[in-house]
């Protein structure tokens, strides 16, 4: 990074690459992108997230990257919310692996990326260490509207859109949701890392007495990218999906801390033993000797 003050104006670059062909050749060149002091691109604001980094460096990590319902606020169950990652910890033996929670509230596959938190991630990362990914509660929003600019193109095609990004104050190239996690996956397995997708959790939406799949959008377009990229996928949706329609609507109720999407921690740890269980229940599961003694008696459950 570089600080640059011009007539009393005070910018932050970030750095991005561009890839420039010559004959025969491709050369990788840093282009310096203007960053507004305070914007979500800001290196100051990314410190005040507190995203923790690995405790042992010498141990391998599981990073976790998302939303809010990976890891709500500064992950400390402000106003009684809580995501998945915070108990995520308990079912793992923290003397055999790292477990970091990265998710940020409000981001979308996008926006992750686009505001340099996924470079700060990367960074961290060794041959070895395994990611799980969870996106799209956040991807269906505009665009380039001015509260958030967040949204993906829906599904998982190469189709782009070029737009001012009114809150990075830049132009930019969106993709579809597709497309940017494809990124995510190609980025870990670059850096020699263990790549895993999960399909979002079900939000309190019920329908004939059943709780509303994500499989039509999100859900389904996941999955179809971790068959076209060759990595591990958990149908996390299903899988908390179905112990929710058996314990029955009002029951669920309990599980939530908001009308339909962020849970309590009742509903966080649930949602956590689901994680494992999906992990569990993979062919070749990268984390089986790093549970802890109450996630090692958690049953593998695939959701179908």
């Amino acid at each position: 990074m570089k600080k640059l003050t011009d007539c009393g104006v005070f910018a932050v670059f970030l750095r991005t690459w561009v890839l420039i062909a010559g004959i025969g050749s491709m050369t990788m060149v840093a282009q310096q992108l203007p960053v507004e002091p305070g914007s979500p691109t800001d290196p100051a604001v990314h410190e005040k997230l507190g995203l923790p980094q690995p405790a042992n460096p010498a141990l391998p990590t599981l990073f976790l990257v998302g939303d809010s319902t990976v890891r709500n606020g500064h992950g400390d169950g402000a106003n009684g919310q809580w995501g998945w990652g915070e108990p995520l910890v308990d079912l793992f033996d923290t003397s055999k692996i790292n477990v970091v929670n990265r998710a940020i509230g409000g981001r979308s596959s996008r926006t992750y990326i686009t505001e340099g938190h996924w470079a700060d991630t990367l960074a961290l990362m060794k041959p070895g260490d395994v990611v799980l990914f969870q996106f799209g509660h956040n991807d269906s929003g505009p665009l380039d509207d001015t509260a958030r600019a967040r949204g993906t193109i829906p599904g998982i095609g190469d189709e782009s859109r070029e737009i001012e990004n009114p809150i990075l104050k830049r132009h930019e190239t969106v993709h579809s949701y597709g497309w940017y996690m494809r990124q995510y996956i190609r980025d870990t397995l670059a850096k020699g890392a263990i790549p895993v997708v999960l399909s979002p959790i079900p939000r309190k939406a019920w329908k004939d007495g059943k709780v509303v799949r994500n499989h039509d959008n999100y859900g389904g377009w996941v999955e179809a990218i971790a068959s076209e990229e060759h990595v591990r996928f958990v149908d996390l949706n299903e899988i908390i999906a179905h112990r929710y329609d058996a314990l029955g609507e009002a029951k669920v109720e309990s599980l939530f801390a908001d009308p339909h999407t962020h849970t309590s921690r009742a509903g966080a740890e649930l949602n956590a033993a689901c994680v494992v269980a999906g992990l569990k229940a993979l062919t070749n599961d990268p984390l089986a000797r790093a549970f802890s003694a109450k996630g090692q008696a958690i049953a593998p459950d695939t959701g179908r």
